[in-house]
């Protein structure tokens, strides 16, 4: 029980981000994870490409 009342005591001390900020936050998570997606298609597309040349 010790531990749980820890807890409790140590989430009162937390500051919780506003909803202004959750959003904007969650929004540039989402935009950095599809430039990532996109930019990995592109290098593998490339990649791809080049070793069928180097093979072929």
């Amino acid at each position: 029980m010790k531990f749980f009342k820890s807890v409790k005591s140590e989430m009162k001390q937390v500051t919780w981000p506003s909803r202004k900020q959750l959003r904007k936050d969650t929004l540039i998570v989402i935009e950095t994870s599809i430039i990532f997606g996109i930019m990995f298609f592109l290098m593998d597309t490339a990649i791809q490409s080049l070793f069928k040349l180097l093979l072929k």
